[in-house]
């Protein structure tokens, strides 16, 4: 199994250290280079990194190889979880790391897709069953990309990554991002319990992406010896510059001063709610994505003759970041646990716009503070959504205030940098442990790698979060 052992001193100073109480006040600070990267998904190549690499070359040392696996990855689909893996992935490639991903695809590339983030990995899709991907013979390229790495980064929830984690020979020190709990399918819930709790056993750390889904999720609190807080965070220079012609474009066709609205049409998103919240007004809204439930909203929009409501479909990132610009503010009406975060929020407040969100105990009350850099309402209360929406458009002041506590907080707190930070110091620290164990077994250390934090030339914070965590670790193991 992929694993080095259960931790015993992840405790209270890691999750402080690793969690909330960063607050250094650093923006990304990298360099823009030569745009590269998925399609739709170009982003900077920036000196630095490749200074770190170069660095970590002639020093004869080998990068940091991270492994991170989740049931979908671009360019097969584009969400949030997508977003979130990219990132985490370009802030550690910048410091060093190498990457890759393995996933699942209907149509798998025969070789590797080369992205500047990371090399992505497919293996076919055969079958889905309540949005969980199998691939009947996705175990062997599993177990060659497991025995390549150093650390894998498991995405949850993946029922089928659960199956492949516990059927796995190799054994490699393994990180649980834990981006939701499984919301809809409670019959098969009941079923598949058994096997995520020996997954979850058997991992080294679980990283929750809030404090929030800690304290309201029934499986959090069971691992709290083994979980640590590390939220989302964004690279600024991953998103293009919209040019003067997209401004335009965009502008022409949906105006200013909308209430934006960027996601994947499902059944949690409460847009439904949002349809209800500006039915007789004349608040504007622009909704960007596309979806299981995109036929039904147009259509109760056309029945409801909603003018002030229109319909983008997907965009490309340049025309998202003109409508971010262009929008009087970015509204989440998701009404259920499944909306765990919320990448739609983070941009929002990366780009000085304050925020609508609704109260559901999840990561999206950790990004939108209620009062300061918008408002959080009660879910499913179209009343309440329309009342934030007209203080929002109606005082300019309280607007421009809050997107400027929500760009404030998204520095403070939620960059990309911040966040491939805090991952790099945990696993520097799990491959720490395991040479320790081997060294005490009489056997030779295996890692050759470099300390990515380090060789990125901003390696004292992560130092400092590592030490914190060695010595927290010696402690509890001596507890």
């Amino acid at each position: 199994m992929p694993t080095g052992g259960t931790v015993g001193g992840a405790n209270r100073e890691w999750r402080r250290q690793l969690g909330q109480e960063d607050r250094s006040n650093q923006e990304d600070g990298l360099p823009a280079g030569t745009p590269v990267g998925a399609p739709g998904k170009e982003y900077h190549v920036t000196r630095e990194a490749s200074s770190v690499r170069a660095l970590a070359a002639s020093a004869g040392e080998r990068r940091l190889r991270v492994l991170h696996v989740y049931r979908t990855y671009f360019p097969d689909t584009q969400g949030g979880l997508e977003e979130t893996i990219r990132q985490l992935c370009v802030g550690s490639t910048a410091a060093g790391a190498e990457c890759r991903v393995f996933t699942l695809s209907p149509a798998p590339a025969e070789s590797p897709l080369e992205y500047a983030e990371a090399e992505v990995h497919q293996a076919k899709r055969h079958l889905e069953v309540a949005s969980c991907g199998i691939g009947l013979t996705a175990l062997r390229r599993f177990n060659e990309l497991v025995r390549w790495a150093d650390v894998v980064n498991y995405h949850f929830p993946w029922p089928f990554m659960d199956l492949m984690h516990c059927l796995s020979p190799m054994r490699r020190p393994a990180v649980v991002t834990y981006h939701s709990d499984v919301v809809r399918q409670r019959r098969l819930g009941r079923l598949y319990a058994p096997l995520r709790d020996r997954f979850l056993d058997d991992v080294d750390v679980i990283a929750a992406t809030s404090p929030n889904y800690v304290a309201s999720s029934p499986i959090l609190r069971r691992y709290r010896h083994k979980t640590i807080t590390i939220p989302i965070g964004l690279n600024r220079s991953s998103y293009p510059t919209p040019t003067a012609s997209t401004l335009a474009r965009v502008e022409s066709r949906y105006g200013r001063d909308f209430f934006l609205f960027i996601g994947v049409l499902r059944y949690y998103k409460g847009l439904e709610v949002l349809l209800e919240a500006v039915r007789g007004t004349d608040l504007r809204v622009l909704i960007v994505g596309t979806g299981p439930i995109e036929a039904e909203l147009q259509r109760r929009a056309e029945a409801w003759k909603l003018a002030n409501v229109a319909f983008a479909g997907y965009v490309d990132d340049e025309t998202k970041v003109a409508m971010l610009r262009l929008c009087r503010a970015v509204v989440l009406p998701s009404h259920e646990r499944s909306e765990a975060f919320s990448i739609a929020l983070l941009e929002g407040a990366m780009m000085d716009k304050p925020l609508i969100s609704c109260e559901i105990r999840t990561g999206t009350s950790y990004v939108n503070a209620n009062g300061v850099t918008g408002f959080v309402v009660e879910p499913r209360n179209a009343a309440a959504l329309q009342t934030a929406m007209h203080v929002l458009r109606h005082d300019d002041a309280r607007a421009h205030a809050m997107g400027a506590a929500a760009r404030k907080r998204f520095e403070r707190m939620f960059t990309g940098q911040h966040m491939a930070r805090r991952y790099l110091a945990v696993y520097r620290e799990l491959l720490r442990r395991r040479d320790a164990r081997a060294t005490a077994a009489g056997a030779a250390p295996t890692s050759k790698t470099a300390p990515p934090t380090v060789l990125g030339g901003r390696g004292r914070a992560a130092d400092q979060e590592t030490d914190a965590i060695t010595a927290d670790t010696r402690r509890g193991s001596a507890r």
